[in-house]
């Protein structure tokens, strides 16, 4: 019985906490069984340590293979994934929740590893757990499904994923199927398997090309019995019982960040490259560009005069590898005579311009749960265009939405009327790859090179802490009944003990 009641309580809740929203769901106890938490919700429970890190308020901490996957947590177990580049080895780790022992490894031997951004790590998608199995997915092997004790129940073996930023999308349980959104040059489909056995459900093709900007990590959530996908160039809500689409909302949104329910609206954070102003640096007129770097006083820019001007850039997280696009001295120089003159200079200038306004704005947006078909865009909410995160998924504590972009930049909203009301740092600087999670009133906002900055919720935020981890950091932390669980490059830390 006591089983049963087990396996009903991790079924309902992620439903429960996207009915109830995230303030009320503070209070309830639950593990932490997919990407952030309770349906993606990103709130954890208890009260975790304000400072913290290593040698401070450490439970424990255990050496970890490489991987960006987050910590997922039921019962008395942690699950993580791992990767052995060297051995060519993929792995699903569990450790001991509370000692951080490992109780078991299960490895799997890809054909090829897949390939992606510099920032990627083929062991970047989280684990799922409802407590009776352990579904994980690696863009380089496909779905794998565990029982408890690391046993392969099945495997629905896939093709090798081909992208540019590398196919770290997660998967979800619901009642008994796995979900996985996954899209890539190779294929591109919503995809539902048996939990039990692993016979395909359904799976539904995507129709959207892929291009190399394409993301595809967000992970779904479930709210009134709907499969809410945040896809490439839309938002859709599935029927999970059979995969037939029951709305849908185009978005300028690579479908990279995972949305969030509040009240009755989905909260996405649909961004894309060119989206607002300040991904799109100015271009100097020939004029300018000449005085400023002629050296040579002919009136014409030679190669090695040809400063660097970003086609897009990201201002903030500027270390990060691959950080935009520039104009080639090759492309300008359209006669090949290895120089630009004034003709060539506004020829490109216009042709990049022209291509920019291809790009629609980008934004926070709130789409109404209950919506068929195409969605009337007279009903979508955009709550803010500017400062939006590329990465990070936003939070919602019941009034206030929160998102954080590289450079530490934090935003906050009154849900109810879009009205922004602060936008702060939050100490963190530099590229953001990890979402912020919610606890006692506090969020925890980490940024890639591991600094973890703990702030106030409401409307007068106070930075109350910025603790270092000495590693970076790509994972979210999981945050259950007060520890939080922080996975860096090298280690999986638990951070406990109370207030301080």
């Amino acid at each position: 019985m006591k089983a049963l009641l087990r396996r009903l309580f991790h079924f309902l809740m992620p439903a429960l906490i996207g009915v109830l929203g995230a303030d009320e769901g503070v209070g309830i106890k639950v593990d932490w069984p997919q990407f952030r938490g309770p349906n993606s919700s990103g709130i954890g429970t208890g009260s975790p340590p304000v400072e913290f890190g290593p040698g401070n308020h450490q439970i424990w901490r255990v050496p970890m293979e490489e991987g960006h996957s987050s910590p997922c947590i039921v019962g008395d177990s942690i699950y993580l994934t791992t990767v052995d580049r060297e051995q060519g080895q993929l792995a699903v780790v569990c450790l001991n929740r509370a000692s951080g022992a490992k109780r078991w490894t299960t490895t799997l031997e890809p054909e090829q590893m897949e390939k992606g951004h510099p920032s990627f790590n083929p062991a970047s998608s989280t684990v799922a757990c409802d407590g009776e199995r352990v579904a994980a997915y690696f863009g380089s092997y496909g779905l794998v499904c565990l029982n408890l004790e690391g046993d392969v129940i099945w495997e629905s073996k896939m093709p090798l994923t081909k992208s540019f930023s590398g196919n770290a999308t997660s998967p979800i349980i619901v009642g008994n199927h796995v979900i996985l959104y996954r899209g890539n040059y190779t294929d591109h489909f919503i995809l539902a398997v048996d939990k039990r056995t692993g016979v395909e459900v359904w799976k539904v093709k995507q129709d959207e090309e892929i291009t190399g900007e394409m993301a595809c990590t967000a992970v779904p959530i479930v709210v009134d019995g709907k499969l809410i996908v945040h896809s490439a160039r839309s938002i859709q809500a599935i029927n999970p019982d059979d995969g037939s689409q029951i709305w849908e909302m185009k978005a300028a949104t690579t479908a990279t960040s995972t949305p969030i329910v509040a009240g009755q609206e989905i909260v996405v954070a649909a961004w894309n490259k060119m989206g607002e102003p300040a991904l799109r640096p100015r271009f100097p007129d020939f004029q300018q560009l000449v005085a400023a770097n002629d050296l040579n006083d002919d009136q014409l820019i030679g190669k090695k005069e040809f400063p660097k001007l970003w086609i897009f850039h990201r201002p903030d997280g500027a270390e990060a590898p691959m950080n935009g696009a520039t104009i080639r001295f090759e492309r300008a120089d359209r006669n090949q005579d290895r120089q630009i003159d004034s003709g060539e200079w506004a020829a490109q200038i216009g042709g990049i311009e022209k291509w920019r306004a291809g790009y629609q704005t980008h934004g926070i947006l709130g789409i109404p749960i209950n919506g068929k078909g195409t969605v009337d865009p007279g009903t979508i909410r955009t709550l803010e265009t500017q400062g939006i995160p590329e990465v990070p998924s936003p939070l919602f504590d019941g009034t206030y939405l929160y998102f954080v972009k590289n450079g530490g930049v934090m935003t906050c909203l009154d849900w109810r009327n879009g009205r922004r009301v602060y936008r702060t740092r939050t100490g963190g600087k530099g590229t953001h790859y990890a979402s912020p999670v919610l606890a006692d009133g506090k969020i925890f906002s980490t940024a890639g090179d591991g600094r973890i900055s703990v702030l106030t919720t409401g409307p007068e935020p106070q930075v109350l802490a910025n603790n270092e981890m000495g590693d970076d950091v790509y994972a979210t932390p999981a945050i259950v009944d007060g520890v939080i669980y922080v996975r860096t490059h090298s280690s999986l830390f638990a951070f406990g003990g109370g207030k301080k």
